[in-house]
């Protein structure tokens, strides 16, 4: 996408300079978007639809640490955590906006990288890049992404519709993002401890790819189309599986039993959690950052899902009265309580 060796001073374009550098080679994919960059609006016409719209903000030294973060993978992953809240709608993703703020320690060719990651998620998930600003920062790189997408008012999936009896189901596999992140961070404390010593990922690409490069479960949206089932409720997994199904209980105004022996973990994030003395179901449950989706869906459903590789169902939705727990392998009931991100908890 770009070609520039060496660096380049940002300030030697400007602002408009740099927009029109990092959008020349943008090219519109979808109907809807009427016009993208290069006036004071996007335009978009979805024909009916009920729009969708989301917006995620990454602060460095918050949500990222460039100490191991590949600013290509970070550009990546700006837009899959936004993407990530239109399919938890049920909807399909269409657009999004870019907004960045830089610091004069990044030359053009950084934020090349970080726009080259932005670029390969799109053309992936068949998204137009329509807009957005530039600013300067003097607290470190910020990114803020707006995703904008559509759905039929029918199809159309909230937090607060799970019934009694429905049953929870989870995609693909928990805990993942965050025993990679405890590895990085590991690795990390080495290296800063002794420069000399290279970072020991070996045998570890899973883990350290759900934590820098995640992919939001666009696929998941499209089975569940194919096979004809409408989740009751739907909530994107971001801060840990027990904040997510308080959100929807709450909500929802029901309980749930969740069965810690159905809870989906891979065998590289089990393996590695009991490496580093945490319990794998707590990496799941609290974890957060593996951007799955979580939903429940009537009994009546389960024989469409039931054959589902990548869907599991772990538990199902009770009346209030009965609280939100979790049931252990060894059948003792422990209450569900959210211990995932906090971002405004005092460090």
């Amino acid at each position: 996408m770009f070609e520039n060796k060496g660096r380049t001073e940002i300030e030697n374009l400007g602002e408009f300079g740099l927009i029109d550098h990092l959008t020349k080679n943008i090219k519109i994919k979808n109907e809807s978007s009427l016009k993208g960059i290069g006036d004071d609006s996007a335009v978009l016409n979805f024909e009916g639809k009920r729009t969708l719209i989301s917006t995620d903000l990454l602060l460095e030294g918050i949500h990222f640490d460039l100490a191991y973060t590949p600013l290509k993978h970070l550009g990546y992953k700006a837009v899959q955590v936004n993407l990530s809240d239109i399919y938890a709608m049920n909807g399909t993703a269409t657009q999004i906006t870019v907004s960045i703020g830089i610091s004069s320690k990044f030359p053009l060719e950084a934020v090349e990288e970080l726009y080259t990651g932005i670029s390969i998620a799109c053309e992936k998930y068949n998204i137009d890049l329509i807009g957005g600003d530039t600013s300067s920062s003097k607290q470190g790189l910020v990114i803020s992404v707006t995703s904008v997408g559509y759905a039929d008012e029918d199809k159309i999936c909230y937090r607060n519709g799970a019934r009694e009896g429905d049953l929870i189901c989870v995609s693909g596999d928990l805990g993942g993002a965050y025993i990679g992140l405890q590895l990085l961070e590991r690795e990390k404390a080495i290296f800063l401890e002794n420069p000399q010593i290279q970072p020991d990922l070996e045998g570890k690409d899973y883990i350290v790819e759900r934590q820098l490069k995640p992919e939001s479960r666009k696929d998941i949206i499209e089975v569940l189309g194919e096979i004809n089932v409408k989740p009751t409720s739907m909530i994107d997994v971001s801060d840990g599986l027990a904040s997510e199904i308080l959100h929807i209980c709450k909500q929802s105004d029901k309980g749930c039993k969740i069965y810690e022996e159905k809870i989906p973990i891979d065998p590289m994030t089990y393996d590695t959690a009991r490496d580093f003395g945490i319990d794998p179901t707590v990496c799941a449950l609290n974890g957060g950052e593996d951007y799955e989706l979580l939903f429940t869906i009537a009994q009546s459903d389960y024989e469409k899902i039931k054959n589902s590789a990548d869907i599991s169902v772990i538990g199902h939705i009770t009346e209030p009265s009965a609280g939100c727990n979790l049931i252990s392998k060894s059948d003792i009931v422990h209450e569900i309580k959210a211990q995932g991100w906090n971002a405004f908890k005092k460090s």
